[in-house]
């Protein structure tokens, strides 16, 4: 339902990514605190996760255990080169039992160790799927019980980011990150003391030389973070440009627009080129930058080596094994900073989804057992006090009686109350004071659905969701035959544009698909009709249509609101001259009330508001 003026400004609609910080740009109040409730939200999954971890650490670990029985292979190959003692050449037999031992331990190592990477990559994304679907599943069910108040104050936006980036994030990091961690620091720690096992003065070699390159890198990401957040903005602000300028495409031509637009299109455009270049320029220069460090390690292990090689203190096996090591060295450190900044997004989209779970709910109703059944249709609404704030009431002293079967009209100026009353009535709000009844029962009694299936609804804004005629005419009622849909839509005065279509109640409609406002309207009456609720709300259903169309829309209804009581708000007091009752509204009080031709005898604010509307 439309708001009214008093009712608390919705703030201004942020763009899908334009005015919320991109992911990654903002930092987690309290990491370690975000990630401990993120793994008890996923404990059933613990063990799964923990299993995965264990199997990163014994793969890293058979990989690792590699270079140093190389090292034993190469030493035994070099026993059958032939060395110069005493200026004659010699050379010792080579144990080839020793080589094909250790050649097929690597084999089954190497092959060990990547069918568990495929084990722990296969549990992981079974596992991070699973958690994504209930993270998703929990926000949709949370949005079922958050009240309308939240959404007042929250951009649709916002919520649509939770269910797409956020969740995506989580999902990604732990897919990928967690295990890569904890990889990273497996194979860090164990190719360190390998190292130092093998040779300290070549592990103080390879730490110095690939120290540097990572130090130069730590430098560009933390100096490049700024220029990807701020492609990540433009990006938004360029994609909610584009959205206001193609959404109001008519009034850019009709005012000549365009131009400016253009121009200011132009500009955001040229921010984002500039931010996505230098971002790429930096971001691209950690690769060579990397590469760059493993060349110089095995060039200063190939030096220093030979020399410790020459003096007899290590064996070239160990020069080998080395040349591996730089790499298994070089490349944990580049994943933790990766993984160490991807687990820092993570707790940042956590902690937004986790502070969306811990949003106030509506009470739970379920232990609620009083029910409104074969309802009449007699509304009582009895010095009902209302405000969206606590210290600026809207609705003050409320009160009316309306009998089963009537047809009450609400009218007035913009923000005297109109749709919140209809809100109150439907508990989409709590009232602050005073009681409304349906049949002499208080409806904060009965649960809130309960309470929802007493009205149908036909609302200005008409809602039409892809699929078929018939599907979005029967839409949630149950055990709906054909026969039934056709007599709604004979009702509504829809049928004969149906069979105007290509398949009929079958026709899909999508984007491709066209139907006039008009149309539109017709087919929630027909969907209203299908409800066959005993009440009814009608919200300024026949002003977006003309008056043409509005003859045809008005007489549908006058068939739908036949037998039901009724409410229906409405600018165009033509449309309402029928009522059983006007109910006046300024400043949420009743100023006038009555059927037409005694509202207009008074002379009172309806017959002004009246006449007002003839002489336009």
């Amino acid at each position: 339902m439309s708001n009214q003026t008093q009712r608390p400004s919705t703030l201004p609609m942020r763009r899908f990514r334009g005015n919320r910080p991109p992911i990654g740009s903002e930092k987690p109040k309290n990491f370690s605190k975000t990630w401990m409730r993120l793994l008890r939200y996923n404990s059933r999954y613990i063990v799964a996760i923990l299993i995965v971890l264990v199997l990163a650490v014994l793969a890293a670990t058979f990989q690792i255990v590699g270079p140093n029985q190389l090292k034993v292979m190469v030493d035994e190959i070099a026993k059958g080169l032939p060395a110069m003692v005493d200026g004659q050449p010699v050379s010792q037999s080579i144990d080839f039992k020793i080589i094909t031992d250790i050649g097929l331990l690597l084999a089954v190592l190497y092959t060990a160790s990547g069918l568990l990477s495929f084990s722990e990559n296969f549990i992981m994304a079974t596992v991070t799927a699973k958690i994504s679907r209930r993270m998703r599943s929990d926000i949709s069910k949370k949005i079922n019980r958050l009240p309308l108040r939240y959404f007042d104050q929250t951009s649709h936006g916002d919520v649509l980011s939770l269910i797409t980036n956020d969740v995506d994030v989580i999902g990604q990091t732990l897919n990928q990150s967690l295990d890569n961690f904890v990889r990273a620091i497996t194979m860090l720690v164990g190719t360190l003391a390998l190292m130092l096992f093998n040779s300290r003065i070549l592990t103080a070699v390879t730490v110095i030389s690939v120290s540097v390159g990572f130090i130069l890198m730590q430098i560009i990401m933390k100096n490049s973070q700024k220029y990807f957040s701020g492609q990540q903005e433009g990006l938004g602000e360029i994609n909610g440009h584009i959205e206001e300028i193609y959404s109001g495409h008519n009034i850019v031509k009709a005012y000549n627009g365009g131009q400016d637009a253009k121009e200011t299109f132009e500009k955001i455009n040229q921010k984002v080129c500039e931010s996505a270049w230098k971002s790429q320029f930096m971001s691209g220069l950690m690769r060579p930058i990397m590469e760059f460090s493993g060349n110089f390690g095995y060039l200063a292990v190939c030096v220093v080596g030979a020399i410790l090689a020459i003096n007899g203190s290590i064996s070239f096996g160990v020069i080998v094994a080395f040349m591996m090591y730089v790499r298994y060295f070089t490349q944990p450190l580049s994943q933790l900073a990766q993984s160490l900044q991807a687990m820092q997004r993570t707790a940042a989209a956590s902690e937004r989804v986790f502070e969306f779970f811990d949003q106030t709910e509506m009470d739970d109703e379920d232990h609620k057992t009083q029910k409104l059944s074969n309802v009449k249709g007699d509304v009582a609404f009895k010095k009902v006090h209302f405000g969206y704030e606590k210290d600026k009431p809207i609705i003050r002293d409320f009160s009316v009686d309306i009998k089963a079967g009537q047809k009450v009209a609400i009218v007035g100026p913009t923000g005297a109350g109109k749709t919140t009353i209809v809100n109150l009535l439907m508990r989409f709000y709590e009232i602050d004071s005073g009681e409304i009844t349906i049949d002499q029962i208080p409806i904060h009694q009965v649960p809130r659905e309960n309470v929802h299936e007493q009205f149908g609804m036909v609302l200005q804004d008409t809602w039409i969701f892809e699929g078929t005629i018939k599907d979005n005419i029967i839409y949630s009622k149950k055990g709906v035959t054909d026969s039934e849909v056709q007599a709604a839509c004979q009702a509504a005065g829809l049928d004969h544009f149906v069979h105007t279509l290509p398949q009929g109640y079958d026709t899909v409609l999508d984007d491709k698909m066209i139907l006039s406002a008009g149309q539109k309207q017709l087919l929630t009456i027909a969907r209203a009709m299908i409800q066959d609720a005993p009440m009814l709300i009608l919200d300024e259903a026949t002003s977006s249509v003309d008056t043409r169309t509005e003859r045809h829309v008005q007489a549908a209804m006058d068939r739908l609101t036949q037998g039901r009581t009724s409410f229906v708000i409405a600018h165009r007091l033509s449309t309402i001259v029928n009522s059983d009752i006007i109910l006046v509204l300024e400043d949420g009080d009743i100023v006038e009330s009555g059927n037409h031709s005694t509202l207009l005898r008074q002379n009172g604010p309806y017959a002004n508001m009246y006449k007002s509307q003839w002489e336009n």
